[in-house]
């Protein structure tokens, strides 16, 4: 069964970009230029992950997490936060907003799929 992750994202480079690599791997992708966008597509769909950028215009990141960990049919669906956007609190900023983990933008594309991956085989 191929893995469906959401990529939510409103630059269209990284949209793209993340794409292509996850589905060079072998993963289906959908993808959202905004939060009220991706919820729609987690409710629709039932992703295995969401990517979710921080910084996006209409709602962030954190917006979006949080309306995804209060519904029920999306609560469970592992988050890796996608951010140049650095916390205070570092890594446990993330995880105090539902995230499992987080990934800096720029990335290196071998680190991305090993993240990716770990968390979509549970051994992150």
């Amino acid at each position: 069964m191929t893995k469906k992750i959401l990529i939510i994202d409103d630059n269209e480079q990284n949209l793209n970009l993340f794409s292509i690599v996850l589905k060079s791997a072998g993963y289906e992708t959908l993808e959202a230029n905004n939060g009220v966008e991706g919820i729609r597509l987690a409710i629709e769909e039932k992703p295995h992950l969401i990517l979710v950028d921080i910084q996006m215009p209409v709602m962030d990141g954190f917006e979006a997490i949080q309306v995804l960990k209060s519904e029920l049919s999306t609560k469970d669906i592992p988050s890796i936060a996608l951010t140049a956007y650095s916390l205070k609190e570092g890594r446990d900023g993330f995880f105090k907003h539902g995230f499992i983990d987080y990934i800096e933008k720029p990335t290196k594309l071998q680190k991305f799929i090993r993240t990716i991956e770990g968390h979509l085989n549970n051994k992150a």
